[in-house]
């Protein structure tokens, strides 16, 4: 968003906050990690065995993670731009930017909705992992007993 302040031609972009362009690069990967997700189910690509199943659980748990870890470094870093630092000589941006505010509040909600999305995700690959295990003897497939 650009603005004329006190005659500067002041321009506002996500890039400035580096958390954004952080966050931005996490969800281009975690998108893609889940699209490739999708397809192993969409196509069949059955996994047989349990350790690939426990590879997927691990790589959705820490997908999970660095989704919600970005978005609240995200969310933190635009409460400084909200709020604005006298200290740092940071000027409250949302008073001039208010689209530009209202754009990065936005997409931060969207992040936290997606890292919600994922924790529902992440639930059903542990019951697809753990559903293959004994209730009676500890780490034993229910096949080998």
């Amino acid at each position: 968003m650009t603005k004329d302040i006190a005659y500067i031609h002041k321009k506002v972009t996500f890039r400035y906050l580096f958390a954004l362009e952080v966050e931005l690069y996490i969800n281009v990967v975690v998108a893609a990690y889940n699209i490739v997700q999708l397809g192993f189910g969409w196509f069949g690509v059955a996994q047989k065995t349990s350790n690939s199943k426990w590879l997927s659980y691990l790589l959705d748990q820490t997908a999970v993670y660095v989704v919600f870890a970005g978005a609240s470094a995200a969310a933190q870093h635009s409460l400084l731009v909200v709020t604005g630092s006298r200290e740092l000589q940071w000027m409250k941006w949302c008073y001039k930017f208010t689209r530009f505010c209202f754009q990065i509040g936005s997409a931060i909600v969207l992040n936290y909705i997606a890292a919600v999305l994922m924790i529902i995700l992440s639930f059903i690959s542990a019951f697809s992992l753990f559903r293959l295990y004994s209730p009676k003897r500890y780490f034993h497939l229910k096949s080998s007993t």
